[in-house]
This record gives C-alpha cells, structure tokens and sequence, in this order.
C-alpha cells in the first residue's frame, strides 16, 4: 500500500504540527467492495497569510490561547513578540538578568505592569532604568508593590519616557519628588492613580502642576496620609475632567472648597470671553467626582455644587454629609446622569435630598441608593421627574418596601435595569414587576427574604425575554450595584504576565482580568 509523499516545510514553519492539516492514506470502502486510498497533501494555510494579517488575528484572542499560539511556530513565535502591545511582569529582582532578552522579543510594548508581592525584593532603580531604555514608545505604565523603587528612579525614568500618558502606582516608597518629576518631564500625561504611596506624608512637599498641567483629565488618589499635597495638581490641571478621592486621611472640606472656586472662576471667564467675543477659556469643567470614605461635611458638598457641569457624582460612607448638601448639589448641577449615594446607614440623607435631585436633576440616568432610607415620597418624585432614568439600584434600606416598588414600576417607564438588595420587599413587588416598566430587560433581586422562589419563577413566565437573577434563580442579569461597584476601578485590560523565562519559546504565561 502506497503512502502519501512527504512534504518538507520550511524552517520557519517546523513546529506547526497542530495547524497543519496532516494525513496519512485515507481510506474508505466503495460500493463495489474495493479498498481505494486517497493521499492528501499537507498544507500549511497561514503559510500564505502575511504577518501584518497574522497579527491582527492575534488580536482577537484570549491571552491564554495567543500565548499557545506563540510556541506553534518560530514564526508565530516571532509575530506575537512584535505584535503584543500589553505586558504584565513579575517585577521580582530576578527579573533583572531576563530584562534585555524579554523586550529584545517584546520590542514594541506600549503597556506596561510592574508587580511585585510583599514577600519578595521587587525590582531596584537600575531595572527601571533598563526598562525606559528599552521601551521608548511606553504611553501606560503600572507600578504595584514595587518598593525598592526610589525618587531618584522614578526621575530618570520620567525623563526617559516623555510618551508616557497614564501612570498608576500603589503600595510603593517614593513619594512627591518622583511624583513631581513625572508631572514635569511626561508633558503628555492624562491619567494619574495614586495609591497607598509611602513618601506622600504630613509634611510632604506640595504636587503639581508641573507640564503635565494642560493634558491631566483624571486624577485618583486612594489611601493616603496626606492626599492633600495634590492640591496644587488638582488646582492647576486646566483639562481636568474627573477627580476619584478615596479613603484619604484628613479634612477635606477645605480642598473641596478649593475645587469649587476653581470651577466657578472657569464659570466667570468663560461668560467674560462670551462677553467680549472671544473664544478661548482657560480651563475647562469638572465633569465626575467621587468621595469615598472621606471627612467631608455639607461644607464640602456646597463648594462642589459650583462645579455646574458634574454629570457623575459618587457620594459613598461620607457620614457628615446630610440633605442639605445633596440639595445644595442638585440645584446646582442640573446635568446630573449618574448619582451613587451610600449613606451608610447614617440617616442623615433621605426624602428631602432626593425630592431635591428629582426637582432639578431631569436628566438622570443612572440612580444608586445604599443604605438610605428613601420612601415611596421621593421615589415617586423621581419616577416622575427624571424620566429618562434607565438603571436604579436600591440596597440595604429599611424603608423600602412593596408599595416603592409598585411605584417604580407604574412611573419609570425607561428603566432598563434594576437591583434590589436587602430590602423588606414581598412577593407583591415582584407582581407588580411583571406587568409595569415595559423596558425593563435586567432585574436583580438578592437578599429579600420576603420574595418567595415561586414568584421568581411566576416573573419569568411573565417577562420572559427578561434576564433575572434572584436568589432562588439561576439566570444571571449581569447587573451589579453593590458596595464594590462604588468604588473606583482603575482602567484595566488584558495582558500577558511574562515570567522572567518568558523570553523563551518555552515561556509559561498567565493572564489576569481585570
């Protein structure tokens, strides 16, 4: 029996084995009884693909499957080192040897994650020399842990990477110095996230603005002793759009205070401008604030209703904070879409403040209430005021209960999206779901106890083209409002987690998402 000739392929493609189509004689049986064999060729049909092409079709794989596509082939290999944008490491001081060959295949790295756990030495100055020198296109880089890392360091490189346009750095030592010669050398930075950083203390030099001022858009500060000394930055950024404080230590109200007259001085200039016929102005708004955790008063919540053109405001577990704040807030900020109120219980914001957004705030779009008692008064309100209300999420409040759901689901006609959590709600609230808010195509209900599996399944019978999850049920509704979607989340992406022997064809890869 004859067996099929062999085909030779090129070097480039010796180790395709498990995208080459291979064969053997194949055989199969005749009518007549006769054993005929059939010998097929073996091709390679990414041989024809130019690498351009290769790599865009990379793009669209998950990090575990590109990285097993990477020891198919030297080629493939050689493709998806060119190619991979995004690179997570290990920044142990290990890593140090495996640098020059990790971005020798890595030569076009633009996002860069540095981590390191508390029990190791994590990188020193000396590596992240190396690493600005070889990733002169970096434009995102991400420090985690990495505490042997010094002012001295992070100046150098600062001025070796002018591209740089997004810099988050938690847990690590160096403090205002480094991040001063960041702001003065990376003139093109947009995002800056701060978290848990040593050297930023009481007494610690002031931040900002440095060149960095007219591109900033976002600032994050989280966890720190004397968040404070960014006050200079956040003053001097003419383009800042969001500010994130989270979990700073100290008096705020005074900063706060600080913010507002900064927007309301935009505010007058750009009347003036309009005035005298010109068109440039000096800054522009704020658009998104969050306050998590914070020593802020109604004092703080007054300053910051000057910033008439907040869309996203996030009040969370900031207990002196009252209704008299909030409605300081909705008379001035009309342009409201997204409010998150966590009142923590305190009992200090409730029906009046939210009779106050429902009045002035006739473009909300994004509601969520936790731990505050609202009634069916301010709720009604709301329902009836704010009509273009799509997403609503009402946890742990003891006022809520089956006759505010009956009124949401009479009056919020455009509600898409709704969560109920640890609220005395019966199975007469899920009854009225199921007849009212004819958009309503996500609902989540957790923590209920009065809601009965049986009405989980009556409402799913329905509306049965809505996507529910209750605790009884099975269908997952993909809408999450807990505490932790209160929080701030960093911008996060995919990418590979190179270990230092990923430089080799054998290279063991992990990827996390965010």
């Amino acid at each position: 029996m004859g067996q099929s000739p062999p085909v030779v392929l090129g070097r480039e493609n010796s180790l395709c084995d498990p995208f080459t189509f291979l064969s053997s004689s194949s055989a199969f049986i005749s009518g007549e009884g006769f054993r005929d064999e059939i010998a097929v060729e073996i091709v390679d049909y990414t041989a024809e693909l130019p690498d351009e092409c290769l790599a865009f079709v990379f793009q669209f794989l998950g990090p575990g499957d590109r990285n097993r596509c990477s020891l198919v082939c030297k080629r493939w290999f050689r493709v998806d080192g060119w190619s991979r944008h995004r690179l997570s490491l290990n920044a142990q001081s290990e890593i140090v040897s495996s640098l020059p060959s990790l971005f020798t295949r890595f030569d076009s790295v633009t996002k860069l994650a540095l981590r390191c756990s508390r029990k190791s030495i994590s990188l020193t100055d000396d590596a992240l020399l190396t690493i600005s020198i070889r990733c002169r296109n970096l434009t995102r880089l991400k420090l985690r842990g990495c505490r042997e890392i010094t002012d001295e360091g992070m100046s150098t490189f600062a001025k070796n990477s002018k591209k740089l346009r997004k810099l988050s750095c938690g847990s690590c030592m160096f403090g205002a110095k480094a991040l001063n010669a960041v702001l003065d050398h990376c003139a093109n930075l947009e995002e800056l996230s701060v978290k848990r950083l040593r050297g930023i203390h009481d007494g610690a030099e002031p931040i900002g603005p440095g060149a960095a001022a007219s591109s900033l858009k976002m600032i994050c500060l989280k966890e720190l002793v004397n968040g404070q000394s960014f006050a200079p930055l956040v003053l001097g950024s003419k383009n800042l759009k969001t500010v994130k404080i989270i979990h700073c230590l100290g008096d705020w109200d005074s900063v706060l205070q600080l913010i507002g007259n900064r927007n309301r001085n935009y505010k007058e200039n750009l009347n003036c401008d309009i005035n005298y016929g010109s068109s440039d102005s000096s800054r522009s708004p704020l658009m998104e604030i969050h306050l998590e955790r914070l020593q802020v008063s109604d004092i703080g919540l007054s300053a910051i209703s000057k910033c008439t053109k907040i869309e996203n405001l996030h009040i969370v577990k900031t207990p002196e904070c009252s209704n008299y704040g909030l409605v300081c807030v909705a008379e001035n900020c009309k342009l409201l879409r997204k409010l998150h109120i966590d009142g923590w219980r305190t009992n200090r914001i409730g029906d009046e403040g939210l009779i106050a957004v429902a009045k002035h705030c006739s473009n909300l779009q994004e509601l969520v209430l936790i731990g505050v008692n609202a009634t069916h008064v301010s709720l009604s309100a709301i329902a009836c005021n704010c009509s273009k209300l799509e997403r609503l999420a009402l946890c742990g409040s003891g006022t809520i209960g089956d006759t505010e759901i009956a009124c949401i689901a009479t009056k919020c006609m455009a509600l898409k999206k709704l969560c109920i959590k640890g609220c005395p709600i019966s199975d007469i609230a899920i009854e009225a779901l199921g007849s009212g808010c004819p958009n309503l195509v996500k609902i989540k209900v957790r923590k209920c106890r009065g809601v009965s599996s049986d009405a989980g399944e009556w409402l799913r019978e329905q509306r049965g083209s809505m996507l529910i999850n209750m605790d009884a049920c099975d269908t997952d509704c993909g809408f999450e409002a807990s505490v932790s979607d209160i929080g701030v989340h960093e911008t996060g992406e995919e990418v590979g987690q190179v270990t230092a022997v990923g430089a080799s064809m054998s290279s063991n890869v992990e990827f996390e998402l965010h």
